[in-house]
């Protein structure tokens, strides 16, 4: 994302931020409405204005001394700060992507603080602000939603529900649940929707706003995974997962609306993030009308959005995995980066909990701390690779190197930019898939590249597509790979 001073020069780019009402814009700048005397934030819902209507500021205070005030809708001014860091809808993003991974339950409102970078006195404040509720109530919410799944998609005993879902007693969960629904637990379960697999597996179905583009994000799993760690069939998509308190196996099987996960956990408080890792790995909280909407709006996009309506931004199932995995796939084919990743998941890997006792179970990546002490006996190819690769290990388990959902996308791409064997590219396609940020376009990928000049595009078009440059680059990978299969179809016949 460019800075805030240039942000705020390109009148396109901010026009088309409002257009689509993303509340990770808000902050970069405030919109001044001429005709109102108001200004108001990227995402007010309020009617969008005319552009010939419209002044862009960096700042609340930049619109205050032009004479505008400040929309009582979507209170522009209630983040406090300086410019550089006032972006308010991004840090509480980047909180609730925390709070829904578990962090309070495991490291309190501090811990929370401390991921973000930021005094707790000012995330609580940001939230209310911006949500109207501090972390304590959200993580509650968290625990709720959570615990509704379950009720209603399993037969789990309410007991283990309430410490499933992050609870840390049964009454806390019942004083909860009758708050917040209306209803006690067992008066929240429907019988008739109860479903448990096997084996100590439980079943739930995750909603997203469609449409989803299944053909896309069944090429991207099943052209990634890693044999021992991640199977993909036709129907399916399964994989182990390390989580903060044990491991997990995970299948994923996508429909019209939903997508069916059943999980095998070592330990059941772990739901709650294993949930959120789905989600954001699948990008199943996107919302594909207005990124499809905007990008069709570039007459060089909009076949490609018309032909494959849906694309998501495929996240990260595991933040250290995704370091590695990225280091491993530095100028090698994916083939190559596929085989490195198998050797080193079938050495140090550790097994996680079967969810069909019948078949073989997943390993799971190893751990940043198993990387950086037997890593050099099981890493193979270039000395500088391997070291490059056991120093990052290092320092993520170190805790000096923070590579998490909720990192800053910029601050986190220059970060490894200043770690040995980090080039632009790895950082910026670490920041995209570890925060899922909608707007890096990945300059100078091999297929990007080829698409661009197959569509006698270039690089330089790529400004016209922010803010949602992460799915422009997404189409570009997707078209690349239709195009090659049908070049071998043609070939074949």
């Amino acid at each position: 994302m460019p800075p805030v001073s240039a942000l705020v020069q390109n009148r396109e780019l901010c026009y088309r931020a409002v257009t689509a009402r993303d509340q990770r814009f808000d902050g970069q700048f405030v919109t001044a409405v001429r005709t109102t005397g108001i200004y108001c934030r990227p995402s007010c819902p309020a009617q969008t204005p005319h552009p010939e209507n419209v002044d862009f500021y960096p700042t609340p205070a930049g619109a205050q001394q032009a004479g505008f005030r400040a929309c009582r809708r979507c209170s522009p001014d209630a983040a406090p700060g300086t410019p550089g860091w006032n972006v308010t809808s991004e840090l509480a993003t980047r909180a609730l992507t925390l709070i829904a991974e578990g962090v309070i339950e495991r490291s309190g409102v501090a811990g929370l603080a401390a991921k973000l970078g930021y005094s707790t006195r000012h995330v609580n404040r940001i939230l209310v602000a911006e949500l109207g509720a501090g972390p304590l109530a959200l993580a509650r919410s968290f625990r709720a939603r959570t615990a509704r799944a379950l009720l209603q998609s399993t037969a789990m005993p309410i007991a283990d529900t309430a410490f499933a879902s992050g609870f840390s007693s049964v009454r806390q969960f019942n004083d909860t649940i009758a708050r917040i629904y209306g209803l006690t637990p067992s008066q929240l379960r429907r019988e008739d929707t109860a479903d448990q697999s096997g084996g100590g597996a439980l079943t739930l179905q995750l909603p997203f706003r469609g449409p989803l583009n299944a053909s896309w994000v069944q090429w991207f799993l099943a052209g990634h995974a890693v044999p021992g760690m991640e199977t993909a069939r036709s129907d399916s998509f399964t994989r182990g997962l390390r989580l903060p308190r044990g491991l997990a196996s995970v299948r994923l099987r996508l429909a019209d609306d939903h997508v069916k996960a059943t999980l095998a956990l070592t330990d059941l408080r772990d739901l709650m993030p294993a949930v959120a890792r789905i989600r954001h790995l699948l990008d199943l909280d996107a919302d594909p009308v207005a990124v499809d909407r905007a990008l069709s709006l570039h007459p060089s996009l909009r076949p490609l959005v018309s032909g494959s309506p849906g694309i998501r931004v495929p996240g990260c199932a595991d933040p250290t995995e995704t370091v590695i995995r990225a280091l491993l796939g530095q100028q090698v084919s994916r083939r190559a980066a596929i085989t490195l990743t198998s050797r080193l998941v079938a050495q140090l890997g550790e097994e996680a909990p079967p969810i069909d006792r019948s078949e073989t179970p997943p390993k799971v990546f190893p751990s940043a701390a198993a990387i950086a002490e037997h890593g050099r006996t099981v890493l193979s190819g270039p000395i500088r690779r391997i070291r490059s690769i056991i120093a990052a290990a290092q320092a993520l388990d170190a805790g000096t190197l923070r590579v998490h959902p909720g990192a800053d996308p910029a601050e986190l791409h220059d970060t490894l930019l200043t770690c040995d064997g980090f080039g632009p590219w790895t950082a910026s396609y670490v920041a995209m898939r570890v925060t899922r940020h909608p707007d890096i376009f990945l300059h100078g990928d091999h297929v990007v590249a080829k698409s661009l000049s197959d569509l006698s595009l270039t690089a330089a078009d790529a400004q016209h597509w922010a803010p949602w440059r992460s799915y422009a680059t997404m189409h570009l990978w997707w078209h690349y790979v239709r195009d090659t299969a049908t070049r071998k179809e043609t070939a074949a016949s």
